[in-house]
């Protein structure tokens, strides 16, 4: 499994194996763009299969992890890959590689070679998901 996850990682022009630094040529993440981009059914689609805490969004999904907690659940790094490449966690994956380009299938002829998420707004969503945390026991 490691072997893969590098040979992944390494596909990818210009990226290490090493997700714990932010992708290159950004600022840092910004929270409040990453919750909107996580809300928009037009960018990022995650309540699309996900639940967040979100309230003014209806439909939540059902068919993955809810985000709630996840900045308890995943580091920075771990969310990162999850982003960039999620095949390269879980093959069997449904979710999209967001900043990955090369090794797909299914890709329309005009999405071919382009991202859907652009590098600051995988680090805003990373900012904004390591916000969630679990409620506190009580």
């Amino acid at each position: 499994m490691l072997g893969a996850v590098l040979a992944a990682a390494c596909a990818m022009p210009g990226r290490a194996a090493d997700f714990s630094a932010p992708l290159p040529g950004v600022a840092a993440g910004d929270a409040a763009r990453g919750r909107a981009i996580v809300a928009s059914r037009q960018v990022g689609l995650c309540l699309l299969c996900h639940t967040g805490p979100i309230p003014e969004e209806r439909f939540q999904g059902n068919l993955a992890p809810p985000l709630d907690g996840a900045g308890d659940r995943s580091t920075a790094a771990q969310l990162r890959q999850r982003l960039v490449d999620a095949a390269s966690i879980n093959p069997a994956t449904i979710m999209p590689s967001y900043y990955k380009t090369e090794g797909l299938t299914r890709v329309s002829a005009a999405h071919q070679g382009k991202t859907i998420l652009t590098a600051q707004q995988i680090e805003d969503v990373i900012a904004y998901l390591q916000t969630l945390r679990a409620e506190p026991a009580r």
